[in-house]
């Protein structure tokens, strides 16, 4: 009989590396807009990975497809979860620490549990899905507090930004899942990578003109951070765990994103977040597991114990 795969000492080491550079993205990214707009981070953080992963590829030897239709489905898959997302987040952390970015980021899971049982046949939209989903928007609701239910202000907006960039990553899913299925997980990067790269060249040029070069240090060091380390890598990383520990496991990256991105807010950025925040993440956290079924999978094991 052949079983789940599970968390070993690799994979448990290369899961809270992942956590690392994907928080760290938040810190990075609060670091890059001290001197450019949103729109311009994105591009920076697609376009310098873009080089990094196509090097990857080569060096496996994997030939890269030349039909119009996957290239479609890569531009595609680039604009649900990249080009979309970095840029809504991007600009709700112009408004909001990265920490609490960070949080709201979460939701992705429940998002995604709810977004594949709707569209994948495959997938259906479990009782336990919905309860974690709802634990997930109450999560929200403590970490935006009651304001946000009787006033638009920017902090407000930006919050619900963030939160739409965690539905298009669901969407992505599904989209990968439905178009991409076929093709070698690192050139299903690199292509997710191209297409966001031909996304945003035409918008953030319009939007924002030429992007700046004469950048500080420290700027520069954030951009090169998040494309090489919190993109490159952690796609490298994201199919690695992928292949050792399962989907289900790798899920489990939600919750430790959070805690990364708030030490490194915390701590260099002088960045404080408010209890609601916390407990809001607890919750949130809480329906991840409810969603993965870890939780109920742990009752019903003491139960039967």
């Amino acid at each position: 009989m052949s079983s789940s795969p599970s968390i070993t000492v690799t994979s448990g080491l290369l899961l809270a590396a992942l956590a690392l550079v994907w928080g760290g993205s938040f810190f990075f990214a609060e670091v890059a807009l001290r001197e450019l707009p949103p729109l311009s981070v994105t591009l920076f953080r697609v376009s310098l990975a873009l080089p990094v992963l196509y090097l990857v590829v080569r060096v496996k030897g994997i030939a890269i497809p030349r039909g119009l239709g996957i290239w479609g489905a890569y531009l595609g898959m680039g604009a649900l979860n990249n080009a979309i997302p970095f840029s809504l987040i991007f600009w709700g952390q112009t408004q909001i620490t990265s920490g609490l970015a960070s949080i709201l980021n979460g939701t992705t899971a429940m998002f995604g549990a709810v977004v594949a049982g709707l569209l994948l046949k495959d997938e259906p939209l479990t009782p336990q899905k919905l309860m974690g989903a709802g634990l997930g928007v109450l999560g929200v609701a403590v970490v935006m507090g009651p304001a946000a239910l009787i006033s638009l202000d920017p902090r407000n907006l930006a919050q619900l930004a963030v939160l739409a960039a965690a539905f298009s990553y669901a969407l992505a899913s599904v989209w990968g899942k439905l178009f991409l299925a076929g093709q070698p997980p690192i050139m299903n990067a690199l292509g997710m990578v191209t297409g966001s790269t031909v996304l945003m060249l035409p918008l953030a040029f319009y939007v924002d003109g030429v992007p700046r070069l004469d950048l500080s240090l420290p700027v520069w060091g954030a951009l090169i951070g998040v494309a090489v380390l919190s993109t490159a890598l952690a796609y490298l990383l994201y199919f690695e765990i992928l292949r050792l520990a399962g989907s289900a496991n790798l899920m489990l990256v939600t919750l430790l994103i959070p805690p990364v991105a708030v030490t490194l807010g915390g701590v260099f950025l002088e960045e404080t977040m408010g209890t609601e925040a916390l407990i809001g993440f607890v919750v949130i956290g809480l329906g991840l597991v409810v969603t993965d079924g870890r939780l109920p999978r742990l009752v019903l094991g003491k139960r039967q114990a």
